[in-house]
């Protein structure tokens, strides 16, 4: 499989989810969760007209495009223009919202002056391996790929196959001489024709290419599925699809957003209803796990893959779905895949699969597990559902206790630790570092405030004696851990040289994770004076010309970009600090690089000032959606 970094668009819809280029070819497919499996190898389309060679769609010196989703849903238009024989070409591609459909749709349109003799071809490649060899045969109207426990079928509505071939495609397809006698063959690739016909100037046909998943069942059954999927009206199907979509952002609109006034204010509504389309991609429906973004490096070639749920993550997530009225998705990740993923200690492992299975990992970070029970006491609050409380207390207590024993193991004096030291947020240095401190205060005060919304109930705790002992005890010991780690902080994460707080015991780097001792976790207030020379040491390290901030000092990942997490983070500090002017500068920085769907990428390329790593990441629309409510809140 080659590298397919950006992914510039994406649909979906509760078990598929697919991702393309910005020429609309299409990279990658998973079934039936977000991060398990992706199928695709390559999914080229062409057209050969009058006897040229094939044109790519996606590749062709003289093809001009333009993409768009329809208003409101994830409808994905790719329109390529061939400029040399003026046809012009409309993709639309969606998944069905009941069927494990995805839908690509082609319309031709001759714009030229003469009759065009149209040929379509799909020529695509499916992920195999040698415990799980995927093979090809073709079927009525296409070809079906499937190995031990999946087929992938590829056909089209309405059209016969012209001609096929199975071995050897890639070196006839560009001449669209595709020829083979055999109807089935091991091979992961293949390739089919359909004679669209002649089009007269001015005139278009069109034609409905589907692809669907399922298991590798007996020949019979897939062919009778195959059949069946080809009776559905697809015009229907589109416009539920479309109606589906437009009714899910307007009853996910939870912060009343209203229509733009200005350029500027366009672009804001932009990216809140991409967020509001964004999330429920990358959500498993059954557990409420999400991955941290649709993946982008199979082949690890630049980092450790990003299809994966990390509890952090999440939770900032969950934060940003409770204000857009997703209430029961963020009520499932807690209720579901946190207690389905928290280990017999009680913490959380650094990732997950959105199953729930433990996903490759390279070490502890302990703020994951902070974070959860921070989260979990967060949607309550918007919530007041003490109902959900009761169902999540044994599991925040649990890791609460783990808390409390990794704090004393690794802030005492001790020569031996029992627990791993831990990676710090961005999991490139271990360490203690003042934001995992932060985030462990915060799960403590979290914790007493659990204590407290369900002790007013007398009947909680009062017909247990033993429990309301260990209640109180652990109240105790979590006051005193409070003020020890709060000590702890401001004796060895403060640099008296510098004059700041740093992020670590050890190279004591500047950091932008740092604020979040004041917002979201609120340790310190934002303008004790030590925190402001903190924030103004940011700012002369972090900050780049064009008003993007690195995560920290030497930030070397992907040449050391700005990234938006960073920027909305600085926002966020000077909006609970009341500078709204420096507020303003820093947010205006995410709004004018985002994609070009709306999509906000981790990192913003200083010279063209757009996303160039991880387009549609989870945090950063998290974060977006959290910034933009408290810009709300405070005008």
């Amino acid at each position: 499989m080659g590298n397919k970094y950006l992914n510039e668009a994406m649909v979906g819809n509760r078990s598929m989810l697919a991702t393309y280029t910005e020429k609309g070819e299409l990279q990658r497919v998973y079934f039936p969760c977000r991060d398990q499996k992706q199928y695709i190898d390559f999914f080229h389309t062409g057209v050969k007209i009058n006897g040229s060679d094939v044109i790519y769609l996606h590749d062709d010196i003289n093809n001009v495009y333009k993409q768009y989703y329809d208003t409101d849903t994830n409808i994905l238009n790719t329109e390529v223009e061939n400029t040399y024989f003026h046809l012009k070409m409309l993709q639309t591609d969606f998944v069905l919202l009941k069927e494990d459909v995805l839908v690509k749709k082609y319309t031709f349109m001759n714009e030229s002056k003469i009759d065009l003799k149209v040929e379509f071809y799909v020529y695509a490649g499916f992920v195999t391996d040698c415990n799980n060899e995927t093979s090809c045969k073709m079927v009525d109207g296409g070809m079906l790929h499937y190995a031990h426990d999946y087929a992938i079928a590829t056909f089209a509505k309405g059209y016969d196959t012209l001609k096929y071939q199975i071995h050897g495609s890639q070196n006839t397809i560009k001449r669209g001489e595709l020829y083979d006698k055999d109807y089935i063959g091991m091979s992961p690739e293949g390739s089919v024709c359909y004679d669209i016909g002649v089009l007269e100037p001015g005139h278009k046909k069109e034609i409905y290419i589907l692809c669907t998943i399922g298991e590798n069942t007996n020949i019979s059954r897939m062919e009778e599925e195959i059949d069946r999927i080809k009776r559905i009206d697809y015009v229907k199907e589109y416009n539920n699809v479309k109606a589906y979509w437009r009714k899910y952002v307007r009853d996910h609109n939870g912060m009343n957003i209203q229509e733009p006034k200005n350029t500027y204010e366009e672009m804001i509504y932009e990216i809140y209803r991409r967020s509001i389309l964004l999330f429920p991609l990358l959500i498993n429906q059954e557990t409420g796990g999400m991955i941290a973004s649709p993946e982008v490096d199979e082949n690890f070639t630049q980092c450790g893959r990003y299809a994966y749920c990390w509890p952090r993550d999440a939770v900032f997530m969950t934060k940003a779905m409770d204000l857009l009225k997703m209430e029961r998705e963020t009520e499932k990740f807690y209720k579901v895949f946190c207690k389905k993923t928290q280990s017999k200690n009680g913490m959380w492992e650094q990732r997950f699969y959105t199953d729930g299975k433990l996903a490759p990992s390279w070490g502890y970070q302990v703020d994951e597990t902070a974070s959860v029970v921070y989260g979990a006491y967060e949607h309550y609050c918007m919530t007041k559902n003490e109902k959900f409380l009761k169902e999540v207390l044994p599991m925040c207590e649990r890791a609460v206790d783990f808390l409390k024993r990794y704090v004393k193991d690794w802030l005492e004096p001790k020569e031996n630790h029992q627990y791993h030291v831990s990676y710090d947020l961005w999991e490139m240095c271990e360490g203690i570092h003042l934001y995992s401190l932060a985030s462990i205060y915060a799960a403590f005060e979290r914790m007493l405030e659990i204590y407290r919304v369900l002790g007013k109930n007398v009947s909680d705790f009062e017909h247990n004696r033993l429990k309301e002992e260990k209640i109180q005890k652990n109240k105790v010991e979590l006051e005193e851990q409070l003020t020890k780690i709060k000590q702890y902080m401001n004796t060895n994460l403060y640099d008296e040289e510098k004059k700041c707080y740093v992020r670590n015991t050890e190279d004591k780097k500047m950091d932008v994770s740092l604020l979040g001792a004041v917002v979201p976790f609120h340790v310190f207030k934002p303008k004790e004076k030590k925190m402001q020379n903190t924030v103004e040491r940011i700012n002369m390290s972090l900050r780049t010309y064009t008003g993007g901030y690195q995560r920290f000092e030497q930030d070397n990942y992907r040449n050391g970009n700005p990234w938006s997490i960073a920027n909305l983070w600085m926002t966020l500090y000077y909006l609970e600090s009341g500078e709204k002017r420096k507020a303003r500068e820093t947010f205006d920085f995410v709004v004018k690089t985002c994609g070009k769907h709306y999509f906000l990428g981790e990192q913003i390329d200083n010279s063209t000032m757009k996303p160039n790593w991880v387009i549609g990441l989870g945090w950063a629309h998290a974060m977006f959606i959290i910034v933009l409510q408290k810009f709300l809140k405070n005008t």
